[in-house]
C-alpha cells in the first residue's frame, strides 16, 4: 500500500515539472523572436521606397519587415493607393482595397516619414500571385491563432490543477500514515486525482484536434443595386443585427463572400463582387469594431453559385448579394466534463 502511494506522489511531481519546463521553453522562444528584429525609424519628410513582408496588421497601419530584418511602422491614410505591381506592360495595374494588405504579404511601399518615425504610405504595390498566397495562408492560419491563445490558457490552468493535485496527494499520504483506517479511502481519492489529470489531458487533446472544426451559428444575406457596391439602409440594419449577435459568442469568426448577377462581363462581375465583400468588411470594422482577426479573408466569386435564375429580373436581384456567416469553433465551446473530488474520512478500518 505504501509503495502505491509513493508511486502516485512521484507521478504527480513529475507531471508538474514537465508542464513547467514546457512553459519555460515557450517563453524562451518568444524572447528569441523579439530579439531577432529591430525597429527602424524614418526621418520626418524623408522619401522612402521599401520592400519587405507585412508581419503585423492593424486597422490603419502595419509593421513591415525589410530585407535587412528591420521593422518599420507604416501608416495608411484615405489617400493611400494599393495597386498591383504588374509584369505585363500591355494592361493596367489592378487596384485593391487596404483590406488586401494581409500579414505575410510581400509589398513595396513608397512614402515619406512623419513626425513619429513611421512611414506615411502614398502607394503600396504587390504582385497578384503574392496576394493569392497571403490570402490562402491567412484563411487557414488566422482563425487558428485565436484558438491557440485560448488553448495556451487552458494549458496553464492544467498546470495549476496538476500542482494542486500534487498537494492533495501529499495530504493523503500524511493522513494514511496517521491512521491505518484512512489508507483505503486515501487510495481511492488518489485514483480519482489521477483520473482528473487524465480527464484534463483528454480535454486538451480534444481542444487541439478541434481548432479547425466550425459550425454556422447564424447568417444574413445583404443585397445590392445593379453595378453598385454601396450598402443600402436595409443592408446596414442587417449587418448591425448580426454584429451585435456575433459579439455575444465565444470563439467566433465571420465569413464574408460576395456575388454578382449575370449583367456585365466576367472580369467586371468578379471585381464588383470583391468590392461588395470589402464594403461589408469595412462597415463591420469601422462601425462595430469587429477585429480583423475575427474576419476570414473576404472573397468575391463573381457570378458563381447563383441562388436564383439570372434570366429573370427577380433572380438577378437575389444574386446581387453578400453572404455573412458567424462560425463557432466546436472545440472551444464544448463544456469540459466535471471531475468531483471526495476528501477521505480520518476514521475506518482496513
Amino acid at each position: 500500500m505504501k509503495r502505491n502511494m509513493i508511486g502516485l506522489l512521484l507521478f504527480a511531481l513529475a507531471l508538474g515539472l514537465n508542464l513547467s519546463a514546457v512553459a519555460q521553453e515557450t517563453g524562451k522562444e518568444k524572447s528569441a523572436q523579439s530579439e531577432s528584429s529591430r525597429v527602424v525609424r524614418v526621418s520626418a519628410g524623408q522619401k522612402q521606397r521599401i520592400r519587405g513582408v507585412i508581419v503585423k496588421r492593424d486597422t490603419d497601419s502595419f509593421i513591415l519587415r525589410d530585407l535587412t530584418g528591420g521593422d518599420i511602422q507604416v501608416n495608411l491614410t484615405n489617400g493611400t493607393k494599393v495597386e498591383e505591381k504588374k509584369g505585363n506592360p500591355f494592361r493596367r495595374a489592378r487596384n485593391y482595397g487596404t483590406t488586401s494588405l494581409l500579414r505575410g504579404l510581400s509589398v513595396e511601399v513608397e512614402g515619406r516619414g512623419d513626425g513619429s518615425g513611421a512611414l506615411l504610405a502614398d502607394k503600396v504595390r504587390m504582385r497578384d500571385y503574392e496576394l493569392v498566397a497571403a490570402q490562402t495562408t491567412n484563411a487557414l492560419v488566422v482563425p487558428v491563432e485565436g484558438r491557440v491563445g485560448e488553448a495556451e490558457n487552458r494549458l496553464s490552468q492544467a498546470e495549476a490543477n496538476a500542482q494542486r493535485l500534487s498537494g492533495q496527494l501529499e495530504e493523503l499520504s500524511a493522513i494514511s500514515n496517521a491512521a491505518r483506517g484512512g489508507a483505503k479511502a486515501a487510495q481511492e481519492t488518489a485514483d480519482m486525482a489521477v483520473a482528473g489529470v487524465e480527464a484534463t489531458n483528454k480535454r486538451i487533446d480534444t481542444i487541439v484536434s478541434s481548432l479547425d472544426d466550425y459550425e454556422t451559428k447564424r447568417g444574413v444575406t445583404v443585397n445590392f443595386r445593379a453595378g453598385s457596391f454601396k450598402l443600402s439602409p436595409e443592408a446596414t440594419a442587417s449587418l448591425d443585427e448580426i454584429a451585435a449577435q456575433a459579439k455575444t459568442e465565444r470563439a467566433y469568426v465571420i465569413e464574408i463572400t460576395g456575388f454578382a448577377s449575370s449583367e456585365g462581363g466576367k472580369e467586371f462581375n468578379k471585381r464588383l463582387s470583391q468590392q461588395r465583400a470589402d464594403a461589408v468588411v469595412r462597415y463591420l470594422a469601422d462601425n462595430h469594431m469587429i477585429p480583423l482577426r475575427r474576419i476570414v479573408t473576404p472573397h468575391g466569386y463573381g457570378t458563381l453559385n447563383p441562388v436564383a435564375d439570372n434570366s429573370t429580373r427577380e433572380g438577378r436581384v437575389e444574386n446581387r448579394r453578400v453572404e455573412v456567416k458567424v462560425l463557432i469553433n466546436r472545440g472551444m465551446t464544448t463544456p469540459a466534463p466535471a471531475v468531483q473530488m471526495t476528501r477521505p474520512s480520518s476514521s475506518g478500518s482496513e
